[in-house]
């Protein structure tokens, strides 16, 4: 998947309602980013790269890996394929979304 597909993927799980009740950025360098505002109503998911209260630094790839349910978000960041910056806790409620 690209980026755009990626995009309407995370779009389809999060829906109107993610329970996120935050801000996340999954950074994928120059491929480009994936914007979550769990604080909106509806939530929104947007290629728009902002501030968030937490970064997924991660490679498409692995995106496309974790989207696909062949990559759990857990096992990913112990394996060092996705970085977390920001607060550590809005990363394990993505979780439940992802």
């Amino acid at each position: 998947m690209n980026l755009e597909a990626c995009t309407q993927a995370i779009r389809t799980k999060v829906g109107t309602d993610s329970g996120l009740d935050a801000t996340l950025k999954f950074d994928c360098g120059t491929d480009g980013v994936v914007y979550i505002d769990g604080k909106s109503t509806p939530n929104t998911v947007s290629n728009d790269d902002g501030e968030a209260e937490c970064t997924v630094g991660i490679t498409l790839e692995n995106l496309n890996a974790m989207l696909a349910g062949d990559l759990e978000p857990a096992t990913g960041f112990m394996m060092g394929k996705l970085k977390v910056t920001g607060d550590m806790s809005v990363a394990m409620r993505l979780q439940r979304v992802i």
